[in-house]
């Protein structure tokens, strides 16, 4: 997922129904970019981003765009600046199941697959688990059927306390970096369902460090003897410490909505043991 710094919502900096300007200027300030800076970036005049912002000159359809490029705007909020100007919007929306989509789901399952015995997932804009692989499954070991039945969600599987929550052993550090990548999302898209599952997930209880803190370990490999190259999730699994670093992936240059919204999230398993384990149980 695109990773963007924290900050205001756009939608609480520029309210809907005031035009185009207004959602520019806030898109602009939220990427530290100077009028001169975006006007030379995009063959145009500071004095014409300053008319199109204030609303006293309406944006052609392609400058709507180019500025919308030139500042990273992601793809739905550019329909929404076109809406705003007046425009159709330019990126289709397609539904994951549409045939016009085979390709990609079939390309997605392989991926994922050949991933094995590594776990890897694709998520939506709102964390919704489109497709996973056995590694993932095995993760989701002893969590209820309940907290199985579609649609899945990685966030509230990951921190319901019945989910995976009490297995995670560095729960309290793993907790404040998923509440703080939603922060980033939801900073970055106006989606109210995605505020809502954040205030759910963020309410739910939050652990409570023992006297030997989060991570008291048991396994084969102590935690500290691991130099780990990025923060972790440590999970217990089958009476071991499983410990994964994650990486996340998302679409070159999408023209479709849906398709800019998929994320795929790999675990690289982040020390010896835990690479060792997960090939055996492949075996």
């Amino acid at each position: 997922m695109t990773i963007v710094p924290t900050g205001t919502d756009i939608a609480a900096a520029a309210p809907a129904g005031k035009g185009v300007g207004p959602l520019l200027r806030a898109w602009r300030e939220r990427r530290r970019v100077s009028q001169l800076e975006l006007a030379l970036r995009a063959d145009s005049s500071a004095r014409h981003i300053s008319f199109v912002e204030t609303g006293r000159s309406r944006p052609s359809e392609e400058m709507v765009l180019r500025l919308a490029e030139h500042l990273d705007v992601p793809v739905r909020e550019r329909n929404s600046l076109l809406l705003a100007a007046g425009y159709a919007p330019h990126y289709p929306e397609t539904p994951l199941d549409d045939p016009a989509l085979d390709a990609l789901r079939e390309g997605l399952e392989r991926l994922i697959q050949g991933y094995e015995p590594y776990p890897a997932l694709v998520v939506d804009a709102g964390y919704d688990v489109v497709a996973a692989n056995r590694g993932i499954t095995m993760l989701l070991d002893g969590v209820p059927e309940s907290l199985l039945q579609p649609p899945l969600n990685a966030m509230r599987l990951t921190l319901h306390p019945r989910g995976m929550a009490p297995r995670i052993r560095n729960l309290g550090e793993w907790r404040g970096h998923l509440l703080a990548q939603m922060e980033r999302q939801i900073a970055l898209h106006r989606s109210e369902p995605l505020r809502a599952l954040y205030e759910e997930v963020a309410a739910y209880p939050a652990p409570e460090r023992t006297a030997a803190g989060d991570d008291g370990d048991s396994g084969d490999e102590p935690s500290s003897s691991v130099p780990y190259f990025a923060l972790p999730m440590r999970i217990e699994h089958d009476g071991r410490v499983l410990s994964f670093v994650s990486s996340i992936s998302t679409f070159n240059t999408p023209m479709d909505v849906t398709v800019s919204e998929l994320a795929i999230e790999t675990f690289l398993p982040a020390d010896p043991a835990t690479a060792k384990y997960l090939h055996a149980l492949g075996d």
